[in-house]
């Protein structure tokens, strides 16, 4: 089975997993492509009425207090691959820290109202539940806060396609609470919708571009994207610990608090895949994460030269004799320190925020049912353990094998 296929099959197990509808049609999201009125999602069981839901991030289980401030960042040495006319490649950053507690003003914002307007038509269910009530979810994480102190590790995030940064929300309050600089990316043209300064809202051209071109065409596109998103990580790697010439500052106030040698990078579908690249290409990453995602762009022959990198995904769709053979092509490639998880009754967004927030709406997914609250812990969990042994040096016996705890979670070793 070819890998776009692969790819719907992927969507239409995690459709429903989005949590936002009882049915969903086939949106262009995550790892990449699905046609305009594609099959439709099962039937899930039927959710609170949006009304009366009050959407929440879990609480983070770290010991630290969570800041977050928001970057807008141009690489100015690169056009944008999707609509060169912009000008200079952009990208926004929420960027979430250790914080000192009792510090900090109001709480973050999860998504503009635009933001949540745009994602929940993209999934073309905006009648389902009001954008406001998406837009209103309660964060942790404090605006202004004062950083921890001492210096930390920094991770970058990068989202699946056509995703906002917004779903990989959990994840970063709990990486900072754990002592991680996080930094989680939008790509300009890259999701459904994603505030940008000056009143702007781009939209996904990237999408359009990739949904329109013959199915050869689309490979090599998703393969440019992930390419694209290593590009991206490089250049925000450097905006955050490099100061610019003159005497310019970095990109943000609290650069001092990153340890520049500990680096680690993690994605979510083809942002996973963008991760796996950018390790190839840049040594300043010590250790990554693809969750879900196809490798479009492959992992060199070479390996990664020997650095730690974790392949965690659904077990329907990523066990080594499923239908993405790339996953079983790069595990051979990797070179080093290596584990690849496949979690039972999981989908395509299990590793996202969207399957918790369902749970709270009282949506389930019969084609992937492990619940809500389930998917935010492991994910939570096993990401968490992954960058505390190899950019911390704190030893995690999860990574070691099977857990009792956890019994979704299989090693594959083929």
């Amino acid at each position: 089975m070819n890998r776009l296929k692969h790819v719907r099959d992927q969507l239409r197990r995690g459709a429903v997993a989005l949590a936002l509808a009882t049915t969903l049609p086939l949106p262009l999201a995550g790892a990449a492509l699905a046609a305009p009125h594609a099959d439709r999602a099962a039937p899930a069981a039927a959710p609170a009425p949006a009304a009366a839901a009050t959407l929440h991030l879990p609480r983070p289980t770290g010991p630290y207090a969570v800041g977050r401030d928001t970057l807008h960042l141009t690489d100015k040495q690169r056009r944008d691959p999707w609509v060169p006319s912009a000008g200079a490649r952009e990208l926004m950053s929420s960027v979430y820290y250790p914080a000192r507690p009792g510090t900090g003003h109001h709480r973050a914002a999860y998504l503009s109202t635009k933001e949540a307007q745009l994602l929940l038509q993209g999934i073309r269910r905006a009648d389902v539940l009001p954008a406001e009530a998406l837009a209103a979810t309660r964060t942790h994480a404090r605006t202004d806060a004062r950083p921890a102190p001492g210096t930390h590790p920094l991770v970058v995030l990068s989202p699946g396609f056509s995703l906002n940064r917004a779903t990989l929300s959990l994840l970063s309050e709990e990486l900072a609470s754990h002592g991680y600089v996080v930094a989680l990316l939008d790509h300009a043209y890259e999701s459904f919708g994603t505030a940008f300064p000056g009143g702007r809202t781009l939209t996904c051209v990237a999408c359009d571009t990739v949904g329109k071109a013959p199915e050869d065409a689309q490979k090599r596109l998703m393969a440019k994207v992930a390419t694209g998103r290593a590009a991206d990580i490089r250049f925000v790697l450097d905006a955050l610990t490099r100061p610019g010439g003159h005497g310019k500052r970095t990109a943000w106030r609290y650069s001092a608090v990153i340890d520049t040698r500990r680096i680690g990078v993690a994605g979510h579908s083809i942002g996973g895949n963008g991760a796996a690249a950018a390790m190839a290409a840049d040594p300043r990453i010590r250790a990554g994460i693809n969750m879900d995602g196809t490798f479009f762009a492959p992992v060199p022959r070479a390996g990664l030269g020997g650095r730690p990198f974790l392949m965690l995904g659904a077990l329907n769709g990523h066990a080594p004799q499923d239908q993405d053979t790339t996953w079983l092509r790069d595990w051979r490639r990797l070179d080093g320190w290596k584990r690849w998880l496949t979690v039972r009754d999981a989908g395509h967004f299990t590793f996202i925020d969207l399957p918790v927030l369902g749970g709270q709406l009282g949506v389930s997914d019969p084609t992937a049912p492990l619940p809500g609250k389930r998917s935010g812990e492991i994910t939570r969990d096993y990401v968490t353990a992954f960058f505390d042994q190899h950019l911390r040096g704190l030893p995690r016996p999860l990574l070691n094998g099977p857990s009792a705890a956890n019994p979704e979670v299989l090693f594959q070793n083929p």
